[in-house]
């Protein structure tokens, strides 16, 4: 159990290098707009690029599970409305040691979950009906504990600011291959002229870098949370089960899509493991090796 206390806190000491590593992308690509556009400009770049970026983050981060959940089509479940779901999600906070989180559902019978909120005392865990009325008492336990360790890990909370730093990176290339299809830049010398070449191509390649460094941390963050609904429940064999249920489940998942995929306990889009630019470009890890590393605890 000391590893997995070792993960959560290398979970949350990461997560500050992670976005002060975005936030540098963002301040260079912001440097070289300046200096590609209007030469000498690139600090007042710098600025405009950050507070940008920081306005953006702060409406999302503040709004990002009211938007995920008017998306997915969710609505809040009453105690009354569900006593059983109710009781087994105030059981697993208990066992955590975690605030209740708001309890949510999708009309959908495809098998799937998700978390989201900023911290603990905003938490709210989303279920399917499907994975609702199929999964046996011991498998919903392992997904309503894998979904609140994502809370609990504040991986909620990480993702969001990671998936707006994105959004940030993207944009801001949008914006500058916009300029170059309409003939902005200044003209340079040929020393400058292979600076600024090799700054074009990584400013276009940045969005698709920057997705797949998000790609990868959402991947490391569903074993974390795996191994952290083990040590909830005690019994890792529950998970399991459900994840074999999930890995047979063909179904898609109609409300979710390439923006919220990354959120649910699998693959809602069913996107196959089939090479390695499929496993690159995947929002999860194989289900396969999410369940022999459960059993082997």
């Amino acid at each position: 159990m000391a590893s997995i206390y070792t993960q959560i806190d290398q979970n949350k000491r990461g997560t500050l290098l992670i976005i002060a590593a975005f936030i540098g992308v963002i301040a260079a690509i912001g440097w070289f707009l300046g200096e590609f556009y209007f030469e000498g400009s690139g600090l007042f770049f710098i600025g405009i690029a950050l507070i940008f970026s920081s306005v953006s983050g702060f409406v999302s981060y503040y709004n990002s599970d009211k938007m995920v959940l008017a998306i997915s089509g969710a609505h809040e479940v009453a105690p009354t409305e569900n006593e059983y779901l109710h009781n087994l999600v105030e059981n697993i906070s208990i066992a955590s040691g975690l605030p209740k989180p708001k309890v949510f559902m999708i009309e959908d019978t495809a098998l799937n979950a998700f978390a989201t909120g900023r911290d603990p005392e905003h938490g709210v865990v989303c279920v399917t009906t499907g994975i609702v009325n199929t999964l046996e008492k011991r498998e919903l336990e392992g997904v309503i504990a894998h979904e609140m360790s994502h809370i609990g890990n504040y991986d909620t909370r990480f993702m969001t600011i990671v998936s707006i730093l994105v959004g940030s990176i993207a944009l801001i290339a949008d914006f500058f291959t916009r300029g170059m299809f309409y003939g902005g830049g200044r003209k340079r010398g040929s020393g400058g002229g292979i600076l600024m070449l090799i700054g074009v191509v990584l400013i276009i390649l940045s969005p698709i870098f920057a997705t797949l460094i998000k790609l990868a941390l959402s991947r490391q963050r569903e074993y974390l949370a795996d191994a952290t609904s083990a040590m909830i429940t005690r019994y890792p064999k529950g998970l399991a089960d459900a994840l074999l249920k999930l890995g047979t489940d063909v179904e898609v998942l109609e409300a979710a899509n390439g923006a919220t995929a990354h959120l649910y306990i699998s693959n809602p889009l069913k996107g196959g493991h089939g090479g390695l630019m499929s496993s690159l470009f995947s929002t999860h890890p194989p289900i396969e090796d999410r369940i022999a590393r459960l059993l082997q605890m």
